[in-house]
């Protein structure tokens, strides 16, 4: 029996979660022998990794309004044809747009749409029309995010077809054992540390803010804070308005994410939502406490209590009371890191993600 051919189709310049999940389950499938196809932007993150992974690559730009060029459609059809594609998972809603209606046109069998954010999905003519005629299925990657994704329209796409596979990690990725380190803390120095886009969503101002709330405890602190983005100026310059600008140290994109993990002892998570917080997990296959916002999926991935702490959304006396908590007590830091790190190997490992998807598209 001939395999099935899978493409990952992701067209995004940037690098997130999105990108991270098309990245491991392409690799870790291929590893496996399935017949893998990556389409990606020739300028994008994802590209520059993929192209070393042996699996086959096309590159294409997308724009929101591809779906109206015919020509790129005739042209995904024609590779989508050539490639002889079973399967196609796509994760943006304009790769969906334009990719998804050339995957119908070429006859694939199954046009699935992963949904990464836990926003809802707008109730508009071309979403209804796409849903209806041309998704054959749903990968959210939380139960919060497939509660959104009908959050405006229950009639919009079936809820049984919307299937929640948690994204998996490859530990083999995160080596605790190394010794180096982004930053040399001083002595009794606390260092804190958060990793992401600096976005609006990622909500890096109730850093400052918490910050601000812990130089007031006459706490030794250091917050370092890993990711680039379009919000950086304003970012340094709120930091120096609140008189905390040398307490927060900018490292810009981070390549190695268990040098920054090692580098910190407190992981925070202060992001508005997560479809699911893979540095959440990042931060527990590393042995570090996390404390987050009890918002979105975050209290899917950690155990208020026992691998972190969970503190009502935008409360940032409470944030700064648990911080002092594990600041003070570096047993318990030890042991929500311990705890962490057995749920995320248990739980968020590529290998089990692989095994769901696995069984999902029924391929093996």
């Amino acid at each position: 029996m001939k395999k099935k051919t899978i493409c990952f189709f992701n067209s995004t310049k940037a690098w997130g979660g999105g990108e991270k999940w098309h990245y491991d389950i392409s690799v870790s499938l291929h590893r496996k022998g399935y017949s893998t196809l990556v389409i990606t932007n020739k300028k994008s993150v994802l590209y520059s990794r993929i192209i070393l992974t042996g699996q086959k690559v096309y590159n294409i730009k997308i724009s929101n309004l591809s779906f109206l060029n015919p020509y790129k459609l005739l042209l995904l059809r024609k590779v989508f044809i050539k490639e002889n594609i079973d399967i196609i998972i796509l994760n943006l809603s304009a790769d969906l747009k334009v990719a998804g209606i050339a995957a119908k046109f070429a006859g694939i069998p199954r046009i699935i749409y992963r949904r990464g954010s836990a926003i809802s999905i707008k109730n508009r003519w071309l979403n209804r029309i796409i849903f209806k005629n041309i998704v054959t299925d749903v990968i959210a990657n939380s139960e919060e995010t497939k509660r959104t994704v009908l959050q405006n329209n229950p009639s919009m796409f079936p809820l049984e077809k919307i299937k929640v596979i948690y994204n998996g990690i490859d530990v083999n990725n995160y080596d605790l054992s190394t010794k180096k380190k982004l930053y040399k803390k001083n002595d009794n120095e606390i260092i804190l540390g958060n990793m992401g886009r600096l976005v609006y969503q990622k909500g890096q101002r109730y850093l400052i803010d918490i910050a601000s709330e812990l130089k007031m405890n006459n706490l030794q602190f250091k917050v370092l804070i890993g990711g680039d983005g379009p919000l950086k100026q304003e970012l340094v310059s709120y930091a120096e308005k609140h008189e905390v600008a040398d307490r927060i140290v900018f490292l810009g994109f981070i390549d190695n994410v268990a040098e920054f993990m090692n580098s910190i002892d407190i992981f925070l998570l202060t992001s508005l939502w997560e479809g699911f917080g893979y540095v959440i997990v990042e931060a527990m296959i590393c042995k570090k406490p996390v404390i987050a916002f009890n918002c979105s999926s975050n209290p899917e991935l950690i155990e208020d209590s026992r691998t972190g702490f969970l503190v009502e959304f935008g409360n940032i006396k409470s944030f700064g009371e648990k911080l002092k908590i594990l600041i003070n007590d570096k047993d318990l830091r030890y042991d929500f890191g311990e705890r962490g790190y057995l749920k995320a190997r248990k739980h968020f490992s590529v290998e089990n993600t692989t095994n769901e998807l696995e069984n999902f598209l029924d391929i093996n």
